[in-house]
């Protein structure tokens, strides 16, 4: 890992001292789980993408259509056309933006918390836990 980069990073962490230069912004940070396994201590700022939202709001949209095709259609296309139906389209745009998102970062499985796009710790639903795992990875690192 370039110590540039690295100290940069401890840097957001409070680490004063950097042989680098000086420290400049903090690590953008994004949390990636399902409902299932809610992020804990999660900082203020921080995305959180449940990666199961779009099958949910599926679930919750078609939970009261009939079994008939057309009139199923029917009762979507009057909702479809009502004001409250754009914050759902807004919904479902966002929940697919973070599939995309965990794709185009290669996240495997859940949770993961990605830092700065570029590292990862999986398998910690505590974020504040995650940041300080990552933190001594990245001091290992930079000892080596």
């Amino acid at each position: 890992m370039e110590r540039r980069q690295s100290c940069r990073w401890l840097a957001a962490f409070g680490l004063s001292t950097c042989l680098a230069g000086p420290a400049v912004a903090e690590p953008a940070i994004e949390v990636f789980t399902t409902a299932g396994q809610p992020a804990v201590n999660v900082p203020s700022g921080v995305a959180v993408i449940e990666l199961d939202a779009p099958g949910r709001l599926d679930a919750e949209l078609s939970q009261d259509l009939p079994a008939d095709p057309e009139v199923a259609e029917a009762m979507m296309r009057e909702h479809m056309a009502t004001s409250e139906w754009q914050e759902t389209a807004d919904r479902y745009a966002d929940s697919y933006l973070g599939l995309a998102r965990a794709w185009q970062l290669g996240v495997e499985k859940v949770p993961a918390v990605v830092i700065d796009d570029r590292y990862v710790i999986y398998g910690q639903p505590d974020v504040a836990e995650a940041l300080r795992e990552a933190e001594q990875i990245v001091g290992q690192e930079g000892r080596r």
